[in-house]
């Protein structure tokens, strides 16, 4: 398997986004990737400054996304990039990720995949007429103990999964932030840039395709009650959803962006016919397993009797900690081996599909009289 070091470009991510910089912290961890081009911002001088502070030469930082493609395209096959990172506001990724993979180029894309299912689908034909891979950025997948998790609900180790409850609270929005010149809360908040859900397409689908992931069980129906608690506010803020999975379990999903002192408390407890586990974000080196018949356990990471494809995403000896820029990281590397012809598991468009499946579903229950809505 080829193993030169990859190029990448970017859309979105200049001076002032968070996210940006996270990506290409990330990318860079394992020394497969290299960021070589960008349009980082609308604005030319911001998207200027950014080229200079991250060192990319003065003529492929690009002033949009039409410029860099045809740029790229028009460099030698052995210089242009191989893939772009999509890090804008959820309303561009569909026509950004559409003319790079019409264009040649692997995408790596934000999350929520896109604004409806129906540009979620457009992506998705797109990848399949290009031949090229697209990847999302659903980070908590990347942590080692949630692949320990989901493999040991895989191999069995609980029998039947009988409950699912995942948990994601912050309260980050608890004010009215986003009409208070936060451009991170602005963003999120405006319908135009983050379509049908705001909490729910955020964070919720963060949960759900963790749910989905660790359980090894696909949502079937839900029923949901969404709520916007900050007088004025356009999109939900706080969602609460019961779900219906295969084989009979039972599952509920919660998500707040208004639980005022709460950071980033995503978690996650599964349980079946003999045991269960559970697993926080905010101490994710810890997957707790408890059993109907003996003590409870806690595995650590990198510390004995864990699954190889758990070892394989670890870095570091046991105790010392590793987070969320190694679980990102954890992606990039992945979506890199995939490209270069090899086979690990990262999330793609199958995943995309399914989680704007069920920000529809969701949003289509809590609007109607009906108890329960089928996904797609």
């Amino acid at each position: 398997m080829e193993k030169r070091i990859l190029r990448l470009g970017m859309a979105g991510g200049g001076e002032g986004a968070f996210i940006g910089a996270i990506h290409r912290n990330a990318a860079g961890l394992d020394g497969d990737w290299r960021l070589v081009a960008g349009a980082f911002s609308g604005d030319e001088a911001r998207n200027r400054r950014s080229g200079e502070a991250l060192h990319i030469d003065p003529a492929r930082t690009y002033a949009n996304i039409d410029a860099l493609l045809t740029g790229e395209n028009a460099l030698p096959a052995d210089e242009r990039i191989d893939a772009l990172a999509i890090v804008t506001p959820n309303h561009l990724h569909a026509p950004m990720a559409i003319a790079a993979l019409d264009a040649g180029f692997h995408v790596f894309c934000e999350k929520p995949m896109a604004m409806s299912v129906v540009e979620a689908e457009a992506i998705a034909a797109a990848a399949a007429r290009s031949g090229r891979h697209f990847g999302l950025a659903f980070t908590y997948s990347g942590y080692p103990l949630v692949e320990e998790a989901r493999a040991r609900v895989e191999r069995g180790d609980f029998g039947k999964i009988r409950l699912v409850q995942v948990e994601y609270s912050q309260g980050w929005l608890a004010q009215a932030i986003d009409t208070e010149g936060n451009k991170q809360a602005e963003w999120r908040t405006d319908p135009a840039k983050a379509g049908l859900g705001g909490c729910l397409g955020d964070i919720g689908t963060h949960a759900y395709h963790l749910a989905e992931l660790v359980s090894g069980l696909r949502v079937t129906e839900v029923c949901a009650d969404l709520s916007i608690h900050v007088a004025g506010r356009r999109l939900d803020d706080d969602i609460n959803v019961l779900l219906r999975l295969e084989g009979g379990a039972r599952g509920v999903l919660k998500a707040s962006q208004v639980a005022a002192g709460d950071e980033n408390g995503l978690k996650i407890r599964v349980h079946g016919e003999h045991g269960g586990l559970e697993w926080s974000q905010m101490e994710p080196n810890s997957l707790t397993l408890r059993w109907l018949d003996r003590p409870a356990e806690t595995v650590r990471a990198a510390g004995p009797g864990l699954a190889p494809s758990t070892l394989a995403r670890l870095r570091t000896p046991s105790g010392h900690p590793e987070g969320y820029i190694e679980a990102f990281a954890n992606l990039y590397r992945a979506f890199a081996t995939r490209i270069r012809g090899g086979d690990e598991w990262f999330p793609s468009v199958e995943d995309g599909l399914r989680t704007m499946a069920f920000v529809e579903g969701v949003i289509a229950n809590d609007r109607s009289g009906e108890k329960w809505t089928a996904l797609g």
